[in-house]
């Protein structure tokens, strides 16, 4: 099959090369599922990308997009008319039809198992409910070699782990252009986790799709998995699993930012990850940026606790002045003027550590 220009100019990488643990997956000419993920500024990428998708595309094309839980989403519609493909919001049970957009609904996490769509409430990742990696992973265990993963503009790193376990299991992954991105952490973490991913501006991907789904691939009959993703990927549909189950997950030291427990490091190469006992998930770029909110957060409650008891021996002060306690006015003003400059240390200190946790956002 000839390959686009487009797609030359900017492949520039190697051929994933699945490992040990994905090698009983029969190999697949074509995919017969895309997912793509986006975060912040990933509306116009989406866009971009489905504007170039040919109309007779033979994969289902899956999109999550990181929306606040209780907005609705508008992306259907602004997807439907962005392009040639058809694009509704993903419903619970209903078969995934090649040459549609299915887009994860809102506090939803998008599966695709045995052909069929699932939402599901289960545990956030990297903060979020639709989260990408879920989407990925159940792709990569769908579909093998046949499943093509996305990564697009976004904070944080939210899909490169999901994005390596596609390649892992012997699909293909591209991802947008780090320099083009709105937001570069995204494509660029994805890029370090994936460097045999193909990188191109999101009006080339589309176009390059077409080449990658060829005739399409259906889901995979014999489909050997490493046990660790199984687990994963049934813990995301809200099964009965937990992280214990997980062969190379041990304590970590660290607490989950969502429910406070403890932090389980789970084997990942070639960065680790972390997963809290009931399966919250956090990639390490999205649980430092986390743990720096939970940081400000706790000097916030700090500096109300230190403004507060200054104001009450502010008072006490001025209320024995009334009385002409003259010493004991003289001693509650001294504590105030203590636990006033106290105040202002800490908020110099939240000031020093907000700016931290941007330059973090930007790594």
């Amino acid at each position: 099959m000839s390959q686009p220009p487009e797609f030359e100019r900017y492949q520039g990488r190697s051929d994933p090369v699945p490992d040990d643990e994905s090698s009983g997956i029969p190999q697949q000419i074509g995919a017969g599922v895309v997912v793509i993920g986006a975060s912040a500024g990933g509306v116009e990428a989406l866009q971009a990308v489905v504007a170039g998708l040919p109309a007779d595309l033979r994969a289902v094309v899956l999109v999550v997009l990181h929306i606040p839980r209780q907005a609705p989403s508008a992306l259907p519609g602004i997807l439907d008319r962005a392009g040639k493909l058809p694009a509704v919001a993903a419903e619970h049970g209903i078969p995934a039809q090649p040459g549609t957009i299915y887009v994860a609904p809102a506090d939803h996490h998008l599966l695709i198992r045995d052909g069929h769509l699932e939402l599901s409430v289960g545990p956030t990742e990297n903060g979020h409910r639709p989260a990408i990696d879920p989407l990925f992973r159940s792709a990569a265990v769908a579909f093998g070699a046949g499943a093509i993963g996305i990564v697009l503009s976004g904070a944080r790193d939210d899909g490169a782990a999901g994005l390596t376990e596609i390649v892992k299991r012997g699909g293909q992954a591209v991802v947008q252009d780090p320099d083009e991105a709105l937001h570069r952490s995204m494509p660029a973490c994805a890029l370090e986790r994936v460097p045999s991913a193909h990188v191109l501006p999101a009006a080339k991907i589309g176009i390059v799709l077409g080449e990658l789904v060829g005739e399409g691939a259906a889901p995979l009959r014999h489909n050997p998995v490493n046990p660790d993703l199984a687990v994963e990927n049934e813990i995301a549909a809200l099964g009965p699993m937990t992280t214990d189950e997980m062969r190379s997950a041990r304590p970590s030291g660290f607490s989950c930012p969502s429910c406070h427990g403890v932090l389980f490091e789970v084997d990942n190469e070639p960065a680790p990850r972390y997963r809290c006992r009931v399966g919250h998930a956090w990639s390490p770029v999205s649980l430092v940026a986390e743990q720096s909110i939970r940081v400000e957060e706790t000097l916030w409650m700090a500096l109300r606790a230190l403004e507060e008891k200054a104001t009450m021996h502010l008072r006490l002060a001025e209320a024995a002045e009334q009385q002409e306690r003259h010493r004991s006015a003289s001693l509650y003003r001294e504590h105030y003027e203590k636990w006033k400059a106290q105040a202002t240390r800490l908020r110099e200190l939240i000031g020093w550590v907000s700016s931290g946790a941007e330059e973090s956002h930007n790594l």
